[in-house]
């Protein structure tokens, strides 16, 4: 064993110091190769070395390493130098520089023991004493509690960030953390990248049409020039396929901060408006929902049309022959297994009229879609009236909830009940409370946003065919992803389609007889109603109370027709 130059080792006992920062920052600060705590370390542990009569063989610097693990390069390291050599001291500026929780630190000084070796440390006086052994067991408590309670506050800290706004850590691709001088005081913020920000907005406005693939995508920003954000020792890189796919699905770029599962609104500039991303969204999920693969040259109907004799998806086929190339929808069951369907090839255009043409069995006539608006404003307010009701009663939950929290910190103070049964029951209520809290706002929005979905389905129903055969590529995919499961396409282009919700209520047969049944109680109602308020001289003059003439129109003795009723079909 040969000691570092400039040492004799013969001078006294032999030592290695260990020096640690937990970030790169504090290893690199203000350009320095080792920053300022390093060297600081350094400086006082040969001070201690000297004092202890001992020459420093090796030096184990660990620049940028936290202490929650003791799985640490330099660390390790050290151990095992001192497992082969004869060292005596172990120096250390403070304790909490060899680990931040008690698990660790007995493991590290049993193997700095085993070795036979001693620790020492700078700041703190322990040694193999009882009182020593007592002083490092608190000393090393203390680290661990701090580390912990540190976490603890970053979190919360955070957490608060994030409510007021701000942006917990790194923005994403298209902004910018800068830091600036206010008042004296050092605020961080979040700006628009003057180079990325444009690119991003593009790229969100272009998807949004539905014509371009995430790869296409990908190509054309990246020849425009878009990478990450370049570091301090790496240029910006290109995008891959993924990333981009998860900026795209990011709500930070419409102005909301998205913290452990929680979206607050942010401070920072939104890059696209809220309706351009949603729609961003829905083509990512429709195609994720269909499980087509992001390729070029996609045609809208992939991924909905499906065989009808072996139930596999159909794909686009280009075959060649008479001087061109002519697309077909062939089956994807039959191109891998030819004996497992008998599936013949399409022509596009052909199964593209058909399908148009099958819009018209899914289409309802004016007069049903007027039946049916009618008797669903009458279900919506029957939901409207239950709405009323359980908001009544949540409302009346959350008063009991508030003031059993308001008692049990009454209590509290009054030293009525210990911390941790004041704590579970703070949890418990503060479950409750968000709960009752949550059913609150979604009652609010429930009724408003049925009446608008159900009104809006209607009107889709009573025109679709129109609509699809004008609509465009990108519009008919989302008419088929909204109208239907799926569409299976038979021999000689026969088309059934498996309704989705609430298509395959709306235009089922339950939901008609439900509405022949209502309009038969309106009419008994009405009849009843019309016989108790006809005049005497009515009677008088021998008005008979006959059923109603649905042959020639209404009856005469009913006197008031119900809104919204029609005569029964014949």
């Amino acid at each position: 064993m040969t000691a570092r130059p400039g040492y004799d080792v013969a001078e006294g006992a032999l030592a290695v110091i260990y020096l640690r920062v937990s970030s790169k920052e504090q290893a690199e600060k203000d350009g320095e190769a080792e920053g300022y705590s390093i060297p600081a370390q350094r400086e006082a542990c040969r001070r201690k070395a000297a004092s202890l009569k001992a020459v420093v063989i090796e030096e184990f610097p660990e620049r940028g390493a936290s202490a929650k693990t003791a799985d640490r390069p330099e660390l390790q390291r050290m151990l095992a130098y001192i497992a082969e050599h004869p060292v005596k001291y172990v120096i250390v500026h403070k304790v909490d520089r060899l680990a931040r929780n008690r698990a660790d630190d007995v493991a590290i000084n049993l193997a700095i023991r085993q070795a036979g070796a001693e620790l020492v440390s700078v700041s703190e006086n322990i040694d193999q004493t009882p009182s020593g052994l007592l002083l490092h067991g608190i000393m090393s408590s203390i680290s661990e509690y701090y580390s912990r309670n540190l976490a603890t506050e970053v979190l919360k800290g955070t957490t608060k960030k994030a409510e007021r706004g701000g942006t917990p850590g790194r923005a994403p691709i298209g902004y910018l953390n800068v830091r600036r001088m206010v008042e004296g005081r050092e605020v961080r913020t979040v700006e628009v990248d003057p180079v990325r920000g444009p690119l991003m907005a593009w790229a969100f406005e272009t998807y949004a049409g539905g014509e371009w693939t995430i790869r296409r995508l990908l190509r054309e920003l990246t020849a425009r020039g878009l990478t990450t954000a370049p570091g301090r020792s790496n240029p910006g890189r290109p995008l891959g396929v993924s990333h981009l796919h998860r900026l795209l699905r990011n709500p930070y770029y419409i102005g909301m901060v998205s913290y452990r599962g929680v979206v607050y609104a942010g401070k920072h500039e939104p890059l696209a408006t809220p309706e351009v991303w949603h729609e961003v969204q829905k083509i990512l999920s429709a195609k994720y929902l269909t499980g087509e693969k992001d390729r070029e040259h996609p045609h809208y109907l992939k991924g909905s049309i499906y065989c009808g004799q072996c139930g596999a998806r159909l794909i686009v086929n280009h075959a060649k022959g008479n001087g061109g190339c002519y697309p077909y929808f062939v089956c994807g069951g039959r191109q891998r297994d030819p004996a497992s369907c008998k599936f013949r090839a399409m022509r596009i255009e052909q199964v593209e009229a058909a399908i148009v043409a099958y819009y018209a069995t899914v289409q309802l006539p004016e007069d049903e879609v007027i039946r049916l608006r009618t008797f669903l404003d009458q279900e919506l307010a029957k939901l409207h009236s239950d709405a009323e009701r359980e908001q009544g009663v949540q409302e009346r939950r959350l008063r009991k909830l508030q003031g059993e929290r308001e008692k049990l910190l009454q209590a509290h103070y009054a030293d009525a009940i210990p911390l941790d049964l004041l704590k579970s029951e703070q949890d418990r209520l503060a479950t409750a409370i968000a709960s009752a809290e949550g059913r609150l706002t979604a009652i609010a929005a429930d009724y408003k946003t049925a009446e608008t979905n159900l009104h809006k389905a209607l009107t889709r129903a009573g025109d679709c065919q129109a609509a699809y055969d004008e609509a465009t590529s990108r519009m008919r995919r989302q008419f088929n992803l909204t109208f239907f499961k799926r569409l299976i396409i038979h021999d000689e282009a026969t088309v059934a389609g498996e309704l989705a919700e609430p298509w395959d209520v709306i235009l089922g047969e339950e939901l008609q007889r439900a509405v022949a049944a209502r309009e038969a109680e309106n009419l008994e109602d009405a009849i009843e109603h019309a016989q108790r308020q006809r005049e005497p001289e009515s009677i008088l003059a021998g008005t008979t109370t006959a059923a109603p003439d649905w042959g020639g129109g209404w009856s005469p003795n009913i006197l008031v027709r119900p809104s919204g009723l029609e005569p029964p079909r014949t």
